[in-house]
């Protein structure tokens, strides 16, 4: 019975899987799953790797075989077949990038994955066949990156890695992943966590007094962000749709969100008011740009559409991602919130996997009253001090 792709996605127990006409799935005992070909090449029994299962589809394998067999049928021999038809370094990280496309919801991620590559790895070897890049090819383009731009370095090396690891699966490349053999080749970096610059808790609330007295839409969207904790993609996002003013509830769809699953805000009459003043500027989106597309249709604000309102207000030594941190340490410092009120406030998973698989409710009642004393307190230069129970 053919295999379906389903079976094939869900086999686990170690053995091969016939499909017919010669194509099995190999799983070997850790779980790995491969494609295997048998048929007879001169009058000889032989055995084809086809590349891993997670990088060559069902359907991919069975088109493989099937030009593999009339090869062998014909008195040619696969391998040979095989190694002619070889691909270049560069094409590789194409077809790489084209694979994972459809996985990235953030499209700066995916134009920049293969922007790092095509900068530091095509001038090198782009245009040589992939089986013939190895490890020092690989460090001759790391080493002059990995102390001065270390994050931009470590980002390639895991790009590079995937695209020699696809390689190797669908058979380009024969010899063990040269990312490999890189760690004890370049030098050990310390790690120095770079913080967003946030503003001190204690010095929100006269910022967001200066900061209503600012009449412009971007200043009405940071102002929201403040008082709701998200993030500035979220908000500037924004859609009337997502928002139940019955409930006091703005739901964030998980396309929106950075952990992928949907998001429930809850508005303190702080926030809401803020929506009562830009409400009616735009049908669908609630933060619309004061510049509008060719189409004359209307397009959230730009990432960097708070950047003037800091320099104008002479807070550039804060980011906007930094308030997120400011509500933390609001919640923690002052109103003494539990941990997992404050971390589900801000759309943050806690605790290890198991804790996760059983935590299924999102805290949302206590985040309520959490979110209701946060706003409050921003509305309010001398605001009280109000602890959480």
């Amino acid at each position: 019975m053919p295999l379906t792709a389903r079976k094939v996605e869900t086999v686990k127990e170690p053995g091969m899987y016939g499909d017919g006409a010669g194509l099995y799935l190999r799983v070997g005992p850790t779980g790995a799953k491969s494609w295997i070909l048998r048929t007879v090449v001169h009058g000889k029994r032989r055995e084809l790797g086809l590349g891993g299962q997670s990088w060559v589809s069902l359907a991919e394998a069975r088109e493989e075989a099937r030009k593999l067999r009339k090869v062998a049928r014909e008195g040619g021999d696969p391998d040979t077949v095989r190694k002619r038809e070889t691909l270049t370094f560069w094409e590789a990280a194409e077809k790489v990038h084209a694979g994972l496309l459809p996985t990235w919801k953030n499209a700066k991620h995916a134009e920049t994955w293969l922007q790092t590559v095509r900068t530091h790895a095509k001038p090198a070897f782009g245009n040589r066949p992939i089986e013939t890049v190895g490890t020092a090819d690989v460090l001759a383009i790391l080493t002059p990156i990995w102390t001065e731009k270390h994050e931009t370095a470590k980002r390639l090396r895991q790009r590079l890695g995937t695209i020699f690891d696809w390689a190797r699966g669908a058979g380009h490349y024969p010899g063990e992943n040269p990312i490999n053999g890189l760690k004890k080749a370049l030098p050990n970096v310390k790690h120095r966590a770079d913080h967003m610059a946030s503003m001190p808790w204690q010095d929100v609330p006269a910022f967001v007094s200066e900061l209503r007295e600012r009449d412009s839409m971007s200043s009405r969207c940071l102002e929201f962000i403040i008082l709701t904790a998200v993030r500035s993609g979220e908000a500037r996002g924004a859609r009337w749709s997502e928002i139940d003013f019955d409930k006091a509830t703005w739901t964030v769809p998980a396309e929106r969100m950075k952990r992928g699953l949907p998001h429930r805000v809850p508005l303190s009459d702080q926030a809401l008011e803020v929506l009562a003043k830009v409400k009616g500027m735009d049908a669908d989106l609630v933060f619309p740009s004061p510049t509008r597309a060719n189409s004359r249709q209307a397009r959230p604000l730009s990432v960097m559409a708070f950047k003037p309102i800091l320099r104008r207000m002479k807070r550039e030594d804060v980011t906007v991602h930094g308030f997120r941190s400011s509500f933390r340490d609001w919640a923690s410092e002052c109103a003494h919130a539990p941990r997992e009120v404050a971390e589900a406030a801000l759309s943050h998973a806690t605790g290890n996997s198991v804790e996760q698989a059983y935590a299924r409710s999102d805290l949302f009642e206590r985040r309520c009253l959490l979110m209701d004393r946060w706003g409050k307190y921003v509305a309010e230069r001398n605001a009280k001090l109000v602890r959480i129970a």
